[in-house]
């Protein structure tokens, strides 16, 4: 059994993940790197339309009791959908919901999809918060967004042929205490663990979500989502 990391609390829809201070790299809208003991998912209400994203998560936090300083995510899923899961030495934390798939087909074919979407937030959202017990290097922590991201993208292209959605997220953690680590790719103990964690939270995460619901089958038949069918020109360096 692995030793958990996060300690989750939920109060007011809001999650708190609670750990170890840990060196945290967020993509969210306060993104970038937090020394934190903590990190945060918040649930936004239907036809949330807030532009002060920092003053509206920092009256949340506050509202739920919360003040431990750390990075936020938002999502429109409610935070009983969330899923965990672990192998040693990592463990992650999946909300998720697309209503607002997004895609990429292949240049020059055919496309019939909505317009390009404007920047108001739309319900769903793939959070993802990440962590590990090892000391990641700088490069390493970074290339643990592209871990976990690749491993959100095949695994949602499995279960529902969408590779993401307008406004997902994510949040990796490393431990600066624990055991260096100077890579995280696929084939090292934290790339392989993150990819696994990723793939078993979010499928798990997606059927609690949808359970009495039906996955969108494409942009198009889901409630908001785009597809990108514009093409760049290629040359040679």
């Amino acid at each position: 059994m692995t030793d958990r990391i996060l300690q989750p609390t939920v109060r007011s829809n809001v999650c708190q993940l609670r750990t170890p201070t840990l060196e945290w790299l967020s993509t969210g809208f306060d993104g970038g790197s937090h020394h934190a003991a903590a990190a945060y998912n918040i649930t936004v209400p239907e036809g949330w339309t807030e532009t002060d994203l920092r003053g509206y998560a920092d009256g949340r936090l506050a509202e739920a009791g919360f003040d431990t300083p750390g990075p936020v995510l938002l999502t429109g899923v409610d935070q009983r959908h969330a899923r965990r899961a672990s192998l040693d030495p990592v463990e992650v934390v999946v909300t998720a919901g697309v209503s607002n798939p997004s895609t990429l087909p292949a240049a020059r074919r055919p496309e019939t999809y909505p317009a390009d979407p404007d920047e108001t937030f739309r319900p769903g959202t793939i959070n993802i918060i990440a962590t590990t017990k090892r000391d990641l290097s700088a490069g390493a922590l970074a290339n643990l967004v592209a871990v976990v991201t690749e491993a959100k993208t095949a695994t949602l292209l499995r279960l529902t042929g969408f590779s993401g959605t307008t406004s997902d997220a994510v949040i990796v953690g490393s431990d600066p205490s624990g055991e260096p680590a100077r890579f995280s790719g696929a084939s090292t103990a934290v790339g392989r663990a993150a990819r696994a964690c990723v793939r078993d939270a979010l499928t798990a995460a997606l059927a609690s979500r949808y359970e009495n619901e039906v996955l969108p089958e494409s942009v198009v038949e889901a409630t908001y989502g785009c597809a990108t069918t514009v093409e760049a020109t290629v040359s040679e360096l």
